[in-house]
């Protein structure tokens, strides 16, 4: 059963992260106590005051302001213990992508600084995704950017940063979803079942490789949508589904008339180590409530990532199982849709009436 995420974007969300002391929350906010006239990190070991006593400000000079001083303890003005792990991992980050090879687990964790152990969780609870599934995704991407710049799959393997080609073959299937000359060519030879059914939102397109699903898409004419996936793929092979798609699919209908219940689909889902943190969160967020862009971000450990997180948002090809509709402006307003507006005010209408 998918949870609510976790925000700081009210004050009882802000008291409960001060309660918590949840390292999440810290650089978001900064509490100040009226009875001792200081301010402080939400992490800050300090005995916890009385709510009454507390107010709450989005930076420092706004406490400062206001007439409080700094905490001694948690010292709010300086660089936060998770601000200095989120710049290590950048910069572990930047050697990824900058690398002609892949960095073992043990090199990235010498550039940080830290045992392979600690390195790997605290990674992982920066980035949102283990270090070898970031470097995975971003080999993925400069794959599919070289192949589709050469001639040759053995050119583009080269350009990629894989020493040989049968290391890259070994991983291809991960990294493509398909074999590289499929991918070049369009996806040639790639078996993609799929089923349009009609549904309270018009029709619905379910495709999926043996991998997993790979779209879910809405539209109010079913001939849009075989057009739209076939033009993704020209060169695939598409075929009727067997006993388990239409397994699948009958999930997919179940999910987008009962949101509120749990189901387990396979996807395969394709995109930047980014997109793929982001679209990993989407799916946190409970039916019948909704968060804003900012929070997304917020939540991810990038809060000044609003516009990417929109992107990424928008890139998403599978509709409902990555509930993209559930992220709204921070002013409640819908914002975009892949599938339309109206569609997503539907989706969100539903869902409420649902959990009610």
């Amino acid at each position: 059963m998918m949870t609510k995420m976790n925000t700081t974007s009210t004050d009882s969300e802000r008291w409960d992260a001060i309660v918590h002391r949840l390292p999440s929350a810290d650089g978001t906010f900064f509490y100040a106590v009226k009875t001792t006239g200081i301010y402080c990190r939400p992490t800050c070991s300090s005995r916890q005051p009385k709510r009454a006593n507390v107010l709450f400000f989005d930076r420092c000079v706004e406490a400062e302001a206001a007439g409080f001083r700094p905490c001694k303890r948690c010292n709010p003005r300086s660089t936060s213990p998770q601000q200095q792990q989120s710049e290590v991992i950048a910069a572990v980050c930047q050697h990824i992508k900058t690398s002609d090879t892949p960095l073992s687990l043990a090199t990235m964790a010498q550039l940080a600084g830290l045992s392979s152990f600690h390195f790997h969780r605290i990674f992982k609870a920066v980035v949102g995704i283990t270090p070898k599934q970031y470097a995975t995704a971003h080999r993925a991407k400069r794959v599919r950017q070289h192949l589709q710049e050469h001639d040759t799959v053995t050119q583009a393997i080269y350009e990629a940063g894989f020493e040989t080609s049968s290391n890259f073959y070994d991983q291809s299937a991960s990294l493509l979803g398909m074999t590289p000359s499929q991918y070049q060519q369009g996806a040639s030879g790639i078996e993609i079942r799929y089923a349009v059914q009609p549904c309270w939102l018009g029709w619905v397109l379910v495709a999926a490789t043996a991998k997993g699903i790979c779209a879910i898409a809405f539209d109010d004419n079913a001939e849009v949508l075989t057009t739209q996936l076939r033009a993704d793929f020209p060169n695939a092979h598409f075929c009727a589904g067997d006993r388990a798609f239409e397994t699948w699919v009958e999930q997919v209908l179940s999910l987008i008339e009962a949101p509120q219940q749990a189901v387990d689909l396979p996807l395969d889902i394709q995109g930047t180590a980014f997109q793929q943190q982001v679209w990993q969160t989407l799916q946190t967020i409970a039916p019948g409530t909704t968060v804003s862009y900012t929070e997304v971000a917020r939540s991810i450990g990038k809060p000044k990532a609003v516009r990417a997180v929109a992107n990424a948002c928008a890139s998403n090809h599978i509709a409902v199982a990555i509930p993209c509709h559930r992220v709204v402006g921070s002013d409640g307003s819908l914002r975009g849709y892949r599938w339309g507006r109206d569609r997503k005010q539907a989706l969100l209408a539903k869902e409420a009436a649902l959990t009610e």
